[in-house]
């Protein structure tokens, strides 16, 4: 019997994994490529890009998460875990830092700047609110946020958004957003699906909102996954082993 696994090096995964168990679901810390075997789904949550890249490597689960990727397994990355699963990523730090890759897009690792420049926003989810019922807008938290400049045409676009002429960005991101019709406003895209992926530069984990949760959930039957095997319900016994975990600033 598998698990939801949420990647727990470093970030937000123990508010994924409240939010988990909110809708009746738990979630797995992962820290060893071996735990990987484990679960049916995964959440990389957000957190520091770099660090978690770097605790990642330290604990050789670049080849493990990269096949769980080509596996068809459902993943989720948020903030960081978007830049996690990017194909190609800029803006970064010198030295640059190692990507799983999968997904078919160019992210701006810091697109929105720095700590102080985090926001809220309305974000329109029509496809979300279609599958998962409530309103057809989600409050979008977007925290040092990354954003997608750039996908393949296999990716498909569940949320953009419009930033206006006059909000600072980082120095480098405004180049290579897209221009909305108005020529004042740059679009640039927050949330995607492709196939068993999905992405978004926000933090719905920071929400009271579970509907990004559950329509990851699903996502196990939409891709070919045995869901009613696979998810576990609150309060199952697991014996997974543990590591202390490790205490980081927790945003991207």
């Amino acid at each position: 019997m598998a698990f939801v696994g949420v990647l727990a090096l470093q970030g937000s995964f123990n508010e994924h994994i409240a939010a988990l168990r909110r809708l009746g679901v738990k979630g797995v810390e992962i820290r060893k490529p071996e735990q990987l075997e484990t679960v049916a789904s995964l959440i990389i949550p957000g957190g520091e890009s770099t660090t978690m890249a770097k605790l990642a490597e330290y604990h050789n689960l670049f080849p493990a998460l990269r096949e769980f990727v080509k596996m068809g397994k459902p993943v989720w990355g948020t903030c960081a875990g978007l830049i996690f699963l990017a194909n190609k990523a800029t803006g970064q730090k010198i030295g640059g830092q190692e990507l799983i890759g999968g997904l078919d897009c160019t992210v701006h690792r810091n697109f929105f700047g720095s700590q102080i420049r985090s926001f809220e926003a309305e974000l329109a989810i029509p496809e979300l609110a279609a599958k998962e019922g409530g309103p057809e807008v989600f409050r979008g938290v977007f925290i040092r946020a990354p954003a997608i400049l750039d996908v393949g045409p296999e990716v498909k676009v569940l949320a953009d958004y419009l930033v206006p002429s006059n909000e600072a960005l980082d120095s480098n991101s405004a180049v290579e957003a897209q221009e909305e019709n108005t020529g004042s406003e740059k679009k640039v895209i927050v949330a995607v699906r492709q196939r068993n992926l999905l992405a978004t530069a926000f933090h719905p984990e920071l929400t009271a909102d579970t509907r990004w949760h559950s329509y990851f959930l699903k996502m196990a039957t939409e891709t070919g996954e045995e869901a009613s095997s696979s998810i576990v319900a609150v309060g199952a016994d697991l014996n997974l082993d543990q590591q202390p975990k490790i205490d980081l600033p927790i945003f991207q």
